[in-house]
């Protein structure tokens, strides 16, 4: 199969988490509705971002991955017939915790999880004080309709991360994500910021030849000290935007992607080939000091 239409559910969300599984529920709902096979929540989409602050009480927002929500979604995933790609705060063990993001096949089987490798630590965001670094690797997950590579989040900025998995066989990279604007911040600032997200995202399609799926959550949940600045997007393996949201309305994205697409950029632009994987090493250090 070589076309492939990916949904996007971009949506905010309050301290009710059964309504937003609800509303989760219902943007899947509406972007298979629209064809598409492959659907991606945003980062932690069943509850606020409650990172912005370090609160032993929303360690009871994690449940084991697969669990029931997993089960949930399992069930709407075989009903329609579409992959999930579904980002959730797992529980592993009394006092260990992940930022993971389960992939459920077009049947409503679970296919496997990928932990969060890269945690921030910044003002609003406290990851570390939630999540253990993800210690499965990187992974690539042979769905139905593609082989999908997931990061999330803080990963997207880091190329090491694309470019293993893209090696590893993605044919499309999906971001899960939750960021936004300081709301003391002036929009030239928010702006820069905005457009070096999105910048390196679509440079990782570029540099491995594959389509980029970032889908981020949007608005101002409970008066935090973020507003998410939505934006989700589709990047082909060139960088082109095929498609983008709105800053600041929930909505859903169908996309039509085309995976021969990479072997004709990768035919023309050969960057893997070229590649000069023996003169890598120092790339394993922190910083190569002289």
């Amino acid at each position: 199969m070589s076309k492939v239409r990916v949904g996007l559910v971009q949506m905010s969300c309050t301290s009710d988490v059964a309504s937003n599984i609800q509303k989760a529920l219902q943007g899947t709902r509406r972007a298979a509705a629209g064809g598409a096979q492959i659907v991606c929540l945003q980062e932690l989409f069943h509850s606020p971002y409650f990172c912005d602050v370090e609160d032993f009480a929303n360690f009871s927002l994690a449940e084991p991955v697969p669990g029931p929500t997993t089960e949930r979604l399992g069930s709407l995933a075989a009903e329609l017939g579409v992959v999930l790609v579904a980002s959730l705060f797992e529980k592993r063990a009394p006092g260990l915790y992940h930022n993971t993001t389960a992939v459920i096949d077009a049947d409503g089987s679970y296919l496997g999880k990928y932990r969060k490798m890269h945690i921030p630590d910044d003002p609003a965001y406290y990851e570390k004080f939630y999540f253990t670094p993800g210690d499965l690797g990187y992974r690539v997950f042979h769905t139905r309709y593609a082989s999908i590579g997931v990061l999330i989040c803080w990963d997207q900025w880091y190329p090491e991360a694309a470019r293993i998995t893209s090696l590893m066989g993605a044919e499309i990279l999906f971001y899960p994500t939750a960021i936004g604007w300081s709301t003391q911040q002036d929009d030239d600032t928010n702006r820069e910021q905005f457009d070096a997200w999105q910048t390196i995202q679509r440079s990782h399609a570029v540099a491995n030849g594959v389509h980029v799926v970032s889908v981020n959550r949007v608005g101002l949940e409970q008066e935090g000290a973020m507003r998410f600045w939505g934006g989700s997007f589709v990047a082909n393996p060139f960088g082109s935007l095929l498609a983008t949201a709105s800053h600041d309305q929930e909505q859903e994205i169908v996309c039509t992607i085309d995976l021969a697409e990479s072997d004709r950029y990768r035919t023309h632009w050969p960057f893997l080939r070229d590649r000069r994987i023996d003169s890598y090493d120092p790339m394993l250090k922190r910083f190569i000091d002289e």
